[in-house]
């Protein structure tokens, strides 16, 4: 695919928010699917900077919404990507709840993006209960299962509903997700190899947005 080069100071800017599959929990920087992105795709010759990064382990909707308040970050970008709502999911917080604060969260993805909602990347939530860690303790994986569908189902529709790109990356991490090469040490967290195909997955798509032709 080519040399991915270095980001310039006159590569086009690239937010990611989400949680700790954005940041990577036990994974290096470059590991991270955002920054794997952004490599591939200036391997396809797109002028992109490495992503600036709101994220934290842990965070559900409503703390990211927090911390994109007190980061204040300035637009416009030419990519946002978001992937959340494992968190509220694992604590047990409502459905009709994400659905709202990830419509909220959406809403300002797009601003940021130049208002453009065909600037936007969303990611669905993999599916955590197959791993070793939700067997460890004792987790119900088809319980967890249906949740993450609801939750994704909900993200999918407010996407559709604002015109912006959704990529399935569930089925991936359902298939992959029990295997240790897969995951950190924790046996819950991805590792670079399965954010690599998130990235697989996501490329073609955010290819499209940042090259103007996927259809408005």
């Amino acid at each position: 695919m080519g040399n991915s080069g270095p980001a310039t100071a006159s590569s086009a800017r690239y937010l990611a928010l989400g949680d700790s599959y954005t940041i990577g929990e036990g994974v290096p920087a470059a590991g991270t699917w955002p920054f794997q992105l952004a490599a591939a795709l200036r391997a396809r010759g797109l002028a992109l900077a490495d992503p600036e990064v709101i994220a934290t382990t842990g965070w559900t909707t409503d703390e990211l919404a927090a911390a994109i308040d007190a980061a204040a970050p300035r637009g416009p970008y030419a990519l946002a990507s978001l992937l959340i709502g494992v968190n509220n999911q694992y604590r047990g917080r409502p459905l009709a709840e994400y659905r709202q604060q990830f419509e909220q969260l959406l809403q300002r993805a797009v601003a940021l993006a130049a208002e453009d909602p065909r600037r936007v990347l969303v990611l669905s939530i993999p599916d955590w209960g197959v791993t070793p860690y939700a067997a460890a303790h004792g987790r119900d994986a088809a319980v967890i299962a249906c949740e993450i569908d609801d939750f994704n189902a909900a993200a999918r529709a407010c996407c559709g509903d604002y015109g912006v790109a959704f990529v399935d990356i569930t089925p991936a991490s359902r298939v992959h997700g029990a295997e240790a090469a897969m995951l950190v040490d924790d046996g819950l967290h991805p590792s670079a190899a399965m954010y690599r195909l998130w990235v697989e997955q996501a490329l073609p798509v955010a290819a499209d947005l940042l090259t103007g032709t996927t259809a408005a």
